[in-house]
């Protein structure tokens, strides 16, 4: 299985949790006309207010570095940058199986 999938954690600032769950949406939307972007999808994390999750699936790894290097998703991380506490942590994961997967 060729599929990459990332999960990736950002801690906000204090307070900017409303601020960034607008400033996602045009990143959403830049995602789903993206061909080898198979999900990305946005998460609240269920214990800590400040803190927001992406988990993101790849046809490939080409796929995944198409989306990291298009304007559009560098545009989209600076517009984010203000928002967080510290760098975000990335999570590459090799699915081996399971539903939707």
């Amino acid at each position: 299985m060729s599929k990459v999938c990332v999960a990736v954690k950002l801690t906000l600032k204090a307070e900017s949790r409303d601020a960034f769950d607008a400033a996602v949406k045009p990143g959403l939307a830049t995602a789903e006309g993206e061909p080898g972007t198979l999900m990305y999808a946005y998460h609240h994390d269920g214990a800590n207010e400040n803190v927001v999750w992406f988990y993101e699936v790849y046809a490939d790894q080409a796929s995944f570095q198409a989306h990291m290097s298009t304007e559009a998703f560098k545009s989209f991380s600076a517009s984010l940058a203000p928002m967080l506490d510290g760098a975000p942590e990335f999570s590459f994961l090799a699915p081996k199986g399971g539903k939707g997967i």
